[in-house]
């Protein structure tokens, strides 16, 4: 089974993945939704990232792709885990799940991936903060059965 396995920088947010901007265009004012510069640079680490770790193609077709999200453990973090306990990882700052679901998605596309559209599970899992913020993709292809292919 095809399986590539990329330990990212932690994504940015979507709110800073696209920005929008209004456009004059035949005398209309029209708004326009771009990616940013911030967001170019993002996907253009995840591309050396990738190449680094030999990835050369994208899995082509059905994948599975699993996020495990890691904030950036805080100086303090022994301090709020004697306060909190086990969920002392409840306090720290983290970007949404969902939101960095589909900044990653966006970057790994052409590169990791064909496209977005071919992703069949997915899975995201927030971690405990162990040290640096980071994001570890697992991307692994999905064979396609074909059960019906004996009734032809």
């Amino acid at each position: 089974m095809n399986t590539i396995t990329l330990t990212l920088p932690y994504p940015i947010s979507a709110n800073r993945y696209w920005a929008s901007r209004v456009v004059k265009i035949k005398g209309k004012q029209m708004p326009m939704l771009y990616v940013t510069a911030e967001a170019k640079a993002f996907k253009a680490s995840v591309l050396l990232l990738a190449r680094a770790c030999g990835v050369i193609a994208p899995i082509t077709g059905r994948v599975h792709v699993d996020v495990k999200l890691f904030p950036h453990r805080p100086l303090d973090w022994q301090k709020r885990q004697r306060m909190c306990g086990a969920a002392w990882d409840d306090t720290v700052q983290c970007i949404d799940i969902d939101n960095a679901n589909k900044v990653l998605l966006d970057s790994l596309k052409d590169i990791v991936i064909d496209d977005d559209k071919w992703v069949r599970k997915l899975t995201a899992e927030r971690m405990e903060p162990d040290g640096e913020a980071r994001v570890v993709v697992t991307v692994t292809a999905i064979a396609t059965a074909q059960p019906q292919l004996g009734l032809l």
